[in-house]
């Protein structure tokens, strides 16, 4: 084992000898760098741990809460269908699905039009519907496609290319995009299966690049000189990021965060970008100068803690769609990304089975959003 490790630090040690200091470690799959039988075991105890806390806080009606229409119920729904003990067929994935129908609009879209939030919701259900494998339901996730690329603001809504807006999408039609948004559209497409090759895609990829803070492939004045690789939360003129003070005094470049360097990076790939590409490269070597876990990185003070599940979500996602199980950081040092979240995650649980950020932000201050979220954060582990 010992071997293996430093033969992925000679790895490393050899590209950045080779290509420079922002070449990408591309260590490959290996038996010793799976997750452990063992890992694989705890990570299913604490999704079944999860999903019996759902099951005995799911409402009478199908939800989990009335505060957030169909989203949380599609997220805690998502969960319940990829585990193997449970399935598309369940009771209580029938029940949320019957629940979440309801939310259907003639527009295409599935959401409650009260919370001016349709981008996020239908973004949610339609991953939810594509998890459950119905023939019966593909009219309804071709609708729910088709209004989430009309959301996205483009031509039709008099938005150039030169526009900072363009290829974003927002909460809902009128609302100012941001790549948070915007990853959650990509999300939904990429689960339920639209092709690579839909010019949504690459619309969404002039937005998502300048949200990245770097001035060889940004053109956005914000990011000049910046060359850090990671993202911020939206190139909309002057540019904005959670990260960085909001005051008309502040000064310095914008500052990349966890959450939204995952969020881009797994962007990108679903994008289709090669892994050779600049953007690529940039937002990696951002990945392996910031491994973190303990907090959210990038994120000043006390904010590290805000957000932290979502964090772990995107965490998962890219480094799932990136395919190396080992991210070897910037020391050198080799790290098996699912071992590392799942221990982390799994140290999180409440003896109920439950996660909750107390730092309570951006909704993780409710108990069933963010246990539905991580459930599904650790299926990711183990897949």
């Amino acid at each position: 084992m010992h071997a293996r490790i430093a033969g992925f630090a000679l790895l490393a040690l050899l590209e950045c000898l080779i290509f420079g200091t922002a070449a990408v470690a591309e260590p490959r799959a290996d038996a010793e760098a799976a997750l452990p039988p063992e890992t694989a075991a705890a990570v299913q105890r604490s999704i079944d741990r999860g999903l019996a806390f759902l099951r005995s806080a799911q409402d009478s009606d199908g939800g989990w809460g009335s505060d957030f229409g169909p989203a949380v119920a599609a997220i805690a729904a998502q969960a319940f269908v990829q585990d193997r003990a449970h399935g598309p067929t369940s009771p209580v994935v029938r029940r949320a699905l019957a629940y979440i129908q309801k939310f259907e609009q003639t527009d295409g879209g599935i959401y409650e039009r009260q919370k001016n939030l349709a981008n996020y919701q239908t973004s949610v259900v339609l991953m939810f519907l594509a998890s459950l494998d119905d023939p019966d339901q593909r009219a309804r996730i071709a609708r729910s496609q088709a209004f989430l690329g009309k959301l996205q603001y483009d031509d039709a809504e008099s938005i150039d290319r030169d526009h900072s807006w363009f290829g974003g999408a927002g909460y809902n039609e009128t609302k100012r995009p941001d790549l948070s948004n915007t990853q959650m559209m990509l999300e939904a497409l990429h689960q339920s299966g639209l092709s690579p090759d839909d010019p949504v895609y690459q619309r969404a990829l002039v937005f998502v690049s300048r949200s990245q803070m770097n001035g060889k492939t940004n053109d956005r004045a914000f990011a000049k000189g910046a060359s850090d690789g990671g993202f911020i939360y939206s190139p909309n003129d002057p540019g904005e990021s959670k990260a960085s003070p909001q005051a008309p005094e502040a000064t310095g470049p914008l500052r990349s965060y966890g959450s939204m360097t995952y969020a881009g990076f797994k962007s990108l790939l679903y994008c289709d970008v090669s892994r050779d590409d600049e953007r690529i490269k940039a937002a990696y070597e951002w990945i392996r100068q910031n491994y973190e876990l303990d907090k959210n990185p990038g994120m000043p003070g006390k904010q590290a803690a805000e957000g932290l599940y979502y964090y772990y979500h995107v965490f998962a996602r890219a480094l799932y769609a990136w395919g190396d199980p080992v991210v070897i950081d910037a020391r050198g040092t080799p790290h098996n990304w699912r071992i590392d979240l799942a221990k982390k995650v799994i140290s999180l649980q409440r003896p109920d089975g439950s996660w909750i950020n107390e730092r309570d932000r951006w909704l993780e201050g409710d108990s069933k959003y963010v246990t539905a979220l991580t459930i599904q954060t650790l299926q990711t582990v183990i897949r």
